[in-house]
C-alpha cells in the first residue's frame, strides 16, 4: 500500500531520529492520509488524501 496522496501526490519524506546522546537512526515522517469516498470526473470512488487538502477543499465528497 503506497503512502501517498492521490490528489497532490504528497509521499513520505526521511529524516533521522536524534537521541539524547546525538545517536542518528533513519526515520519516515508519514502523510497523515484518510480514506474517503468521493468524487471522480462524476464517478464515486474511494481514494486516498492527506488532511491538508481536505481542508482546502480539493476534494468533492460523495453523499
Amino acid at each position: 500500500m503506497s503512502k501517498r496522496c492521490d490528489v497532490c501526490g504528497k509521499g513520505p519524506q526521511f529524516g533521522h531520529t536524534v537521541s539524547h546522546a546525538n545517536n542518528r537512526t533513519n526515520r519516515r515522517f508519514n502523510p497523515n492520509l484518510q480514506g474517503v469516498r468521493a468524487l471522480v470526473d462524476g464517478v464515486v470512488k474511494r481514494i486516498k488524501v492527506c488532511t491538508r487538502c481536505l481542508k482546502a477543499g480539493k476534494v468533492v465528497k460523495a453523499a
